[in-house]
């Protein structure tokens, strides 16, 4: 899926566009300041304005030379704005950043005691339409760029004043439809703001042969598959555009990457009354994942008001549990943070709330 072209300056020397400088290496950073005229030793200073001081204008490192501060005033690093912020009981900050084109994404701030995740978007919107996600209500603008998707991480970071431990690409949009730019995101969090790789989730819908793709460069990440249906039917249901791309077929990508990296799958499996809750689903879906390594991640649905579903009870969760355990199938229950803030899984609309 092309991207919208995103804004940047065009240099009125060479007429070539200047990408925003956020996302790039040190040894990227070190030859754009040599071709400047600058020494070497510039692109290491750069580097660590950008990715430790969390510097938003060129004009202000210090360390720079007045002249070419002025010169480089106007080039941007790719910095977003806070357009809203909304706090939760719980801690959780959702933020809404106003991007250089105008367009506005959601990232999501979850503190606790002993860790600073933040769920980030990888796309302006959603293309694909979840029944049960506010997200994919409001449609699909355009990919977001590298430097976009680590900017939701500093920003977090510089808001809570504490450093970020954990990454997982859960926000807006489909991961894997905007590989290129997620794989440059997930590199440069991993060597440049120093988050280890198996701190790093990246959550898909499923996408043909993009599990493969994804697993042929051997990361240590997490990959979390939203299931959210044992069957193709009721996955379609749920997820039209899943119906090009039946279960059992992903479910065998999903075993490819399993054998290529020695990495588990976790499968996200959104519970939602009365569809997909029922015992005799947590046995089918038992079925399909039996025999490799993997563990499912089961998340009360949490409410919008396009849709009228519901969350199960304690005990039906509870039933669904025991019935994948006595499958001898991993399982734990995710309870999400945020939900007064609408900053929990599906919750997530580029507008206030």
């Amino acid at each position: 899926m092309p991207a919208t072209p995103l804004v940047s300056l065009v240099d009125s020397k060479t007429s070539e566009i200047i990408p925003p400088l956020l996302g790039a290496s040190v040894t990227e950073l070190t030859a754009w300041v040599q071709q400047q005229g600058q020494p070497a030793y510039r692109g290491k200073q750069l580097h660590e304005w950008i990715y430790q001081k969390g510097v938003r204008s060129l004009g202000d490192i210090s360390v720079f030379s007045k002249q070419w501060r002025q010169e480089l005033a106007e080039i941007p690093i790719g910095r977003s704005s806070i357009h809203h912020r909304a706090v939760a009981p719980d801690g959780t900050i959702k933020y809404l950043l106003q991007l250089a084109d105008g367009q506005i994404i959601e990232t999501v701030g979850i503190p606790t005691d002993k860790r600073l995740t933040v769920c980030v978007s990888t796309q302006v919107g959603c293309p694909m339409a979840c029944d049960f996600c506010a997200t994919g209500k409001g449609g699909y603008k355009r990919n977001l760029g590298r430097h976009e998707i680590v900017d939701q991480v500093l920003t977090v970071q510089e808001d809570f004043q504490q450093r970020v431990s954990h990454v997982v690409f859960m926000g807006m949009g489909e991961p894997l439809l905007n590989t290129e730019n997620v794989l440059a995101a997930l590199k440069c969090l991993n060597q440049d703001v120093g988050i280890g790789q198996r701190s790093l989730t990246v959550s898909t819908v499923g996408i043909r042969d993009r599990i493969r793709q994804l697993a042929e460069h051997h990361l240590q990440i997490t990959l979390a598959v939203s299931l959210h249906a044992p069957n193709q039917t009721l996955r379609e249901q749920l997820i039209p555009s899943a119906r090009p791309y039946p279960l059992e077929d992903l479910l065998a990508e999903c075993r490819e990457y399993v054998e290529i990296t020695g990495r588990r799958v976790t499968f996200e499996y959104i519970l939602l009354a009365g569809v997909n809750d029922l015992p005799e689903h947590a046995l089918e879906l038992a079925k399909c994942l039996r025999g490799f390594q993997s563990h499912v991640n089961l998340i009360p649905y949490n409410p919008i008001a396009e849709v009228d579903y519901k969350r199960p009870t304690s005990d039906r969760i509870q039933a669904f549990v025991k019935v994948l355990k006595q499958q001898q199938i991993a399982v734990s229950v995710r309870y999400s943070r945020g939900l007064e803030a609408d900053a929990a899984c599906g919750q997530l609309r580029a507008s206030k709330n």
